[in-house]
């Protein structure tokens, strides 16, 4: 027999019965999806991703499943509200994509299923316990570690042998932005450059931040993921080519913005992994249960146009590693 959800609110937080519990009057689950970014191209690229990927599992719209959606566009006191209206609504699972929107979803509830992408450390952050069996009520897919620094590092030095300099344009907010500031440092030695802190917060400070940076020769930059980075990537990859700026990114979707060169997780995969997850929860496993998984696919790809138009030239070891090489 099926018992009614009774949810309560307590200090902003949610409490329901188990996750196997949960189920709709009608017989259809409902999931919400949550996105820090904007209802652009490259964000319905990553949702079409993971709604194929679930339609493949035997979930389609409107029969057994209604999906809503939430975009924040990098916005913190967007994505807040968001939340507590995702929680009022009491979903069967919520997929959040990004860590600026799974921050005020695991305060708006710790009941309700989470599945997450985006999380550079999970443990670190709190959003679980640990990475083989989170517990609570979240799981999902990192998408980026401080390691990886040392790869856009060494890219970049590789098709930009002259820079001196490497700026690390990052949000502030970002709560893995310290771990990418401490790998640059530690690793900036070694390639015979010097670190440069470079925070931003909106278009505004982008456009201040990369007017200071070219007013220094042999420049670079190096931009982890983030909301504002990944909202704000139009303004920060037409500024480093009028400022001539060879400039390395974490997404491929840089690249074919026009960006220089990328490297990084096969962003769409993690989607695609994601609804595997979101399937087993609808079929009443917990979400505590469920590992932590990392990337297992990267990709290089370099603009071979872009490229020349900074007057740089990709050496031939680099372009055999490359995945792609946009003409």
């Amino acid at each position: 027999m099926r018992r009614r959800e009774f949810i309560t609110l307590v200090s902003g937080a949610v409490a329901a019965l188990p996750f196997t519990a949960r189920a709709q009057a009608d017989g259809i689950k409902r999931l919400t999806i949550l996105m820090s970014v904007a209802d652009d191209p490259e964000g319905q690229a990553r949702v079409a991703a993971f709604r194929q990927e679930l339609q493949q599992l035997g979930w389609a719209e409107g029969r057994n499943v209604r999906i809503e959606y939430r975009w924040g566009n990098a916005d913190a006191g967007r994505l807040k509200t968001y939340a507590a209206e995702m929680v009022t609504a009491a979903p069967d699972v919520i997929l959040v994509g990004g860590t600026t929107a799974l921050i005020p979803a695991q305060k708006a509830t710790r009941s309700i299923p989470i599945v997450f992408v985006g999380s550079a450390d999970p443990v670190g952050q709190g959003f679980v316990e640990r990475l083989p069996r989170p517990g609570g009520n979240m799981t999902g897919f990192t998408i980026f570690e401080a390691s990886l620094v040392g790869k856009l590092l060494e890219a970049l030095t590789q098709i930009a042998p002259g820079i001196a300099r490497v700026a690390l344009v990052h949000s502030p907010t970002n709560s893995n932005a310290a771990d990418y500031w401490r790998s640059l440092e530690t690793l900036a030695p070694t390639f015979n450059v010097k670190p440069v802190p470079a925070p931003v917060r909106d278009a505004d400070e982008i456009e201040r931040t990369f007017t200071a940076l070219a007013g220094e020769k042999n420049g670079g930059l190096l931009v982890p993921p983030d909301a504002v980075t990944t909202a704000q990537r139009g303004l920060i990859i037409a500024l480093a080519a009028r400022y001539r700026l060879p400039a390395v990114y974490p997404l491929r979707f840089f690249v074919t913005s026009g960006g220089l060169m990328s490297y990084g997780v096969d962003n769409l995969d993690l989607y695609r992994r994601a609804a595997s997850y979101v399937d087993r929860i609808l079929k009443g496993e917990n979400p505590g249960e469920l590992p932590v998984q990392a990337p297992t696919k990267f990709e290089l790809a370099i603009n071979l146009k872009t490229a020349r138009a900074l007057g740089l030239e990709v050496p031939t070891s680099l372009l055999a590693r490359a995945d792609e090489a946009i003409e």
